[in-house]
């Protein structure tokens, strides 16, 4: 039920929000000249693929966790696209195509393994990663990686329609920071 949620939503955001996806790509071909971000994580199983968001740091920053990136690397229009979370909107193709969930724990890097092998150990990584969760709403990063495991399996663990539509909701309404940077 939940994959046939996540697609409806995905493939309704994608046409319903293209005008918008259309400006920001404009906005942001003048900020970066590079407006899409593509970054391989870590899925579902461990399995390999490219996320898509808009790019909100200088084209030539380093490729690391946001929590371990450097503030002045963000462009102001970025600062805006990440304050309104609007850098996420073109993971909704990575929804589309299944490879992530609207709900979920966050994708991460693959040189992030601490993290990666805490999810392992809690079966995190049998679910699809996700846009946003119950890690995210309460401003929990992946600075912390034994508690945002834990966290992450505690939703996994509860997630049913009610819990997906409130974190989503919780998520559109401003709640949670968002993925952090030191100095933001």
């Amino acid at each position: 039920m939940i994959r046939l949620l996540d697609f409806v939503f995905a493939l309704l955001g994608l046409v319903v929000g293209l005008p918008l996806l259309l400006l920001l790509i404009l906005i942001g071909l003048f900020d970066t000249g590079s407006p899409l971000f593509r970054q391989e994580r870590v899925g579902r199983h461990k399995k390999r693929f490219v996320l898509v968001k808009f790019r909100t740091m200088k084209k030539d920053t380093v490729s690391v966790a946001s929590h371990l990136a450097n503030a002045s690397a963000i462009t102001p229009f970025g600062r805006f696209l990440r304050r309104s979370k609007l850098d996420e909107l073109p993971q909704l193709w990575n929804v589309l195509k299944g490879e992530m969930s609207l709900v979920g724990p966050r994708p991460c890097l693959f040189n992030q393994e601490e993290l990666i092998e805490e999810r392992a150990r809690r079966g995190v990584l049998a679910a699809r990663p996700g846009i946003t969760g119950l890690a995210q709403v309460n401003d929990i990063d992946m600075s912390t990686p034994a508690m945002l495991a834990e966290t992450d399996q505690k939703m996994l663990q509860s997630l049913n329609l009610a819990a997906y539509f409130r974190y989503i909701f919780l998520t559109i309404v401003g709640k949670g920071a968002g993925d952090r940077v030191p100095g933001q």
